[in-house]
């Protein structure tokens, strides 16, 4: 795939000259047509993106934040946002969504995608969740409209994930156990790979070749980046969440892991699948600022109830108590946290 340097112009809003200027200083590769290389691409959002960091005078500074909003205003409104502009949702696709942000401005990505490929491939469809696979995307339906992720599809995802996030910074991803044999090697072509984390759910769930008690986390960065703790393992006992009032809902504390793990105060966490909006209360837990987005109309009204009470009351509508389970060593991690 090649760019121009008009892409970059309407990417980060420089004049030519000035594109011009570092790819000489840095010696970027250009074609004799004058297209650029992804890779070429990429390198002159990552150096334009650092001297705004530097301009702005610290790397969380509200001016980042406020360029994100800026430009995703121009395309669409946030369905919510909190008062004081930390917590943004929007309703789109999760491509659609992340090609709206500018390239290097979120500092964390976490997200759950609605995978298709266990579903469409193995044909469910009457489990005590989803309810009738073939109602998907229906008024009123127990399930929802999934991510399509052929592999096409998935590594475009991935390259806008890499775009929009800033260097030194970490990614998460959820897999089921059939997505992460068919799709997570393709996240090593994107990212740096570094590890991958185990939930367990501490009780048994459905299964038809054994029943499912774990589900997948890959843990990858864009360039150099250590853990805030090395107490972290790589399997969580968490309990899933039951009688939930969105498909797939997933506990708090399977975030706020991630986040404990690689954010910082002022963050900016990016989820492009906010389903039931965990992800948005962990981050309000660990101070970090919030822009995620569904194509599900009934998640983003989830989300916007659940935060707005939460910033309202601190009291979560959707997971009443913690959810940790009989391990030791990740109860004293939380409650040394919380310290």
């Amino acid at each position: 795939m090649s760019y121009t340097i008009q892409d970059v112009q309407e990417e980060l809003s420089v004049v030519g000259e000035d594109i011009e200027k570092y790819i000489r200083l840095n010696k970027i590769k250009v074609a004799k047509d004058g297209s650029l290389s992804e890779k070429s691409y990429q390198t002159l959002l990552d150096l334009f993106s650092d001297q705004e960091s530097k301009h702005n005078g610290h790397k969380n500074s509200k001016p980042v934040y406020d360029l994100i909003r800026h430009k995703i205003e121009e395309k669409q409104k946030p369905v919510f946002e909190s008062q004081d502009q930390r917590i943004s949702l929007f309703q789109d696709d999760a491509i659609s969504f992340l090609k709206s942000l500018p390239a290097a401005s979120v500092d964390i990505i976490i997200t759950d995608p609605a995978y298709s490929g266990m579903n469409q491939r193995l044909k469910l469809g009457r489990g005590k969740i989803i309810g009738k696979y073939a109602d998907a995307g229906k008024n009123g339906a127990k399930w929802f409209e999934e991510f399509h992720d052929t592999e096409e599809n998935y590594r475009a995802f991935l390259q806008q994930c890499y775009r929009v996030l800033r260097n030194n910074r970490h990614i998460y991803i959820m897999f089921d156990s059939f997505s992460l044999l068919s799709l997570a090697p393709i996240a090593r072509d994107v990212f740096e790979v570094k590890n991958v984390l185990c939930w367990d759910k501490a009780n048994i769930g459905l299964g038809h070749y054994f029943r499912r008690r774990h589900e997948f986390i890959l843990f990858a960065s864009k360039g150099k980046r250590h853990l805030n703790s090395k107490s972290i393992p790589d399997v969580w006992k968490i309990k899933r969440v039951t009688a939930s009032q969105y498909p797939t809902q997933k506990p708090t504390e399977v975030f706020e892991l991630m986040l404990k793990g690689s954010a910082e105060k002022d963050f900016v966490v990016c989820d492009p699948f906010v389903g039931s909006g965990s992800s948005a209360i962990a981050a309000i837990k660990s101070d970090c600022k919030f822009i995620g987005c569904d194509t599900s109309e009934k998640a983003i009204s989830v989300s916007k109830e659940r935060v707005k009470e939460f910033l309202k009351t601190k009291t979560d509508l959707y997971q009443k108590s913690s959810l940790l389970g009989d391990d030791e060593t990740m109860t004293k991690l939380f409650f040394e946290w919380q310290l």
